[in-house]
């Protein structure tokens, strides 16, 4: 009995018809789709986007070549050089971000003593070769300029959880 049953859903092709059903039910219900250049969807203060290098108020950066970020990158994406100033203290002569090695875990954001290096929320970048996603310092500081007010903001939101 059940070979025949079988061979009926089969004849009838039942699961095809499930399937329409199925669709046929969400066909004039409200659309969830957002149209993504126009439309953009919520973020968390807390999305890690494109890196970027912050300064103090005064115009000094602030990392200050501890290699913190770069010992804890999982994914070896991070190379810093350093040298000692005048006054005795290090700041780096090169930082530089593979971004196709990256796999944006923050890591390097949590490590840092200075909240020199952070995640933004901009995500909106590509790169037509390889040298495009090489972020240089001062790449990294140009795109902490353009986006320091938003950074801050998230730093003052996120001040009583850490």
């Amino acid at each position: 009995m059940r070979a025949i049953i079988n061979y009926l859903n089969s004849l009838l092709l039942w699961e095809l018809v499930k399937g329409l059903g199925l669709t046929g039910r969400y066909l004039l219900d409200r659309k969830i789709t957002i149209q993504y250049p126009e439309e953009k969807t919520p973020q968390s203060p807390r999305f890690r986007g494109l890196h970027a290098l912050r300064r103090y108020p005064n115009g000094e950066e602030r990392c200050i070549a501890c290699k913190l970020c770069e010992a804890v990158c999982p994914a070896v994406a991070i190379t810093i050089e350093s040298e000692a100033r005048a006054d005795g203290t290090r700041r780096t002569t090169r930082y530089d971000i593979d971004l196709t090695k990256c796999i944006f875990c923050g890591f390097c954001e949590e490590s840092c003593p200075v909240d020199s290096i952070v995640e933004t929320r901009h995500y909106e970048y590509h790169g037509e070769a390889r040298g495009d996603l090489l972020m240089t310092k001062e790449k990294l500081l140009k795109h902490g300029e353009l986006h320091e007010e938003r950074i801050a903001a998230d730093r003052a939101r996120e001040a009583p959880y850490r």
